[in-house]
């Protein structure tokens, strides 16, 4: 999506909207994307997965969540539509942790999203209702312990990135740390996990 034109397209009860494009009516939540964003415009199939995923997930309003590798910022943004009262998101690269700054100003919801620029360790060891990670699998794998570790008893994950023969590592690693599958959405060349905390 990085400096191209995109039109509004809906994925599950979202609207996707450039930031010049008026809002269209309906009963669709608008996320506001602005033209220059880092990976996560809602198109790519991990990330539209997420978004159908996280509205399933029971009980989100009132949730205090955490976007590992927040990109765009269009989880984060996504969480707090939704209700969850407050969501770091963080990402390692500049420009992506700027792209979700201002997309989190573009929907209003600078007092809900914090965005963070850095690695996992830069926010601390508060615990999560909700983890969302929408990342290459190899850092599901390295930073699977410090991840579930941010995440209160009962809490969720909510994983994606990860490539169809990487599936049974991933799911073999979060459930060794105490992780009980809810939920696979196996895609064309992904699949996203549900998880949650026992």
């Amino acid at each position: 999506m990085v400096g191209r034109i995109f039109t509004p397209f809906r994925v599950g009860g979202f609207i996707i909207v450039p930031e010049d494009a008026p809002l269209p009516l309906g009963p669709h939540i608008p996320l506001i994307m602005g033209k220059k964003g880092a990976f996560g415009s809602g198109e790519h199939e991990t990330t539209a997965s997420c978004l159908e995923e996280l509205e399933r997930i029971p009980g989100l309003t009132g949730m205090r969540g955490l976007d590992l590798g927040s990109g765009t910022g269009i989880l984060a943004i996504a969480a707090v539509q939704l209700g969850a009262a407050s969501v770091v998101a963080v990402d390692i690269d500049p420009n992506a942790a700027a792209s979700c700054a201002a997309n989190v100003r573009l929907n209003g919801v600078a007092d809900r999203v914090f965005t963070v620029c850095g690695e996992l360790a830069s926010v601390g060891r508060a615990l999560y209702d909700l983890l969302m990670a929408n990342i290459y699998a190899d850092i599901h794998l390295a930073l699977a312990g410090e991840m579930v570790a941010r995440v209160r008893s009962g809490g969720w994950l909510l994983l994606s990135g990860i490539p169809l023969q990487d599936k049974f590592d991933v799911q073999r690693r979060f459930a060794s740390l105490g992780c009980v599958q809810t939920d696979l959405r196996i895609m064309e060349d992904y699949v996203t996990l549900v998880m949650r905390k026992a």
